[in-house]
């Protein structure tokens, strides 16, 4: 045996486990940017299905940390009042029991990695697959590790595209981490033609080649515009939803029975609240409301 071979063997992955009886499917889907109030508005009726949608808040303002934070297993809280942190995050890490159908999970079960695929994959014998769709994510991030596949959407776009890439196996349950972004600037249908995109100096441009990997100047950031033109653009938010409708109608009808949903955002953002748009190095409350809806799809 070579030098390669042994170090391969060496390194290789420990057998994964077999699940316990009557884990679940679960996905946890983000809708990039998307604001409590902006889905709120657009009433998806659909997400009746799930349960009651809730306002809660996100553990940071921008993509990249709070995804860290969800992978962490710390979905949006609700904020609550005369509460230890420490009893609201073992009440919250027991959640997972009812999520994944697994009984008697904890905060404890968790330590030392505290990271949320390592677990499923390693401990509960899961596959654990992440399409994402904000470059930030990309698969060269710490965000894919423990994850059996992670990919970059075609499109930033487009639910139902993704929808129709989901892959479930009869042998042991699967977590998709799966993030969309119809609901991040510029807030388009992935039908409609990018001559039709919003155009803001600057930021356009800056969107466009991060997307790309590219890049920028502090001289391309955006210059500040009317409260006209950023309502305008809060418009352009609710109305994206009623296409995220369509991908979360193909996403009910083609997962397995007993398959667990959780659907929010990484964060709000902000439509001239404070002099701010969207949203990043930014305190405030907006920016942090979020959507919040789980349930089991029977």
């Amino acid at each position: 045996m070579g030098l390669r071979d042994r170090l391969r063997r060496g390194f290789s992955e420990p057998a994964r486990p077999d699940p316990p009886d009557g884990a679940s499917n679960y996905i946890l889907l983000i809708l990039d940017s998307c604001r409590y109030d902006a889905l709120m508005k657009a009433n998806l009726r659909i997400l009746n299905a799930l349960g009651t949608v809730e306002k809660r808040y996100a553990y940071a303002t921008w993509t990249a940390p709070s995804h860290y934070n969800l992978l962490m297993g710390l979905l949006p809280h609700p904020s609550p009042t005369n509460v230890f942190a420490s009893t609201y995050y073992k009440t919250d890490f027991e959640q997972f029991s009812n999520r994944l159908g697994i009984a008697n999970l904890g905060f404890d079960h968790m330590v030392p990695r505290m990271w949320l695929p390592h677990h499923l994959k390693h401990k509960l014998g899961y596959f654990t697959r992440a399409i994402v769709s904000m470059p930030v994510l990309n698969p060269h991030t710490p965000l894919a590790v423990d994850f059996d596949s992670f990919e970059m959407a075609d499109k930033h776009n487009d639910l139902l595209g993704m929808i129709g890439k989901l892959q479930f196996s009869s042998e042991r349950p699967t977590f998709y981490l799966l993030n969309t972004g119809e609901t991040h600037y510029p807030y388009a249908p992935v039908d409609e033609p990018e001559s039709q995109w919003p155009r803001i100096h600057g930021a356009h441009g800056v969107f466009k080649r991060m997307s790309q990997g590219q890049g920028f100047s502090t001289l391309e950031s955006p210059t500040f515009f009317n409260q006209e033109r950023l309502a305008q653009l809060q418009q352009r938010q609710i109305r994206v939803l009623q296409w995220v409708e369509q991908g979360l109608k193909a996403l009910f009808d083609s997962v397995p029975k007993n398959t667990y949903i959780t659907i929010t955002a990484d964060h709000g953002e902000l439509f001239g609240e404070g002099n701010y748009f969207g949203h990043g190095p930014i305190m405030h409350e907006k920016v942090l409301e979020v959507p919040f809806v789980e349930g089991r799809i029977r």
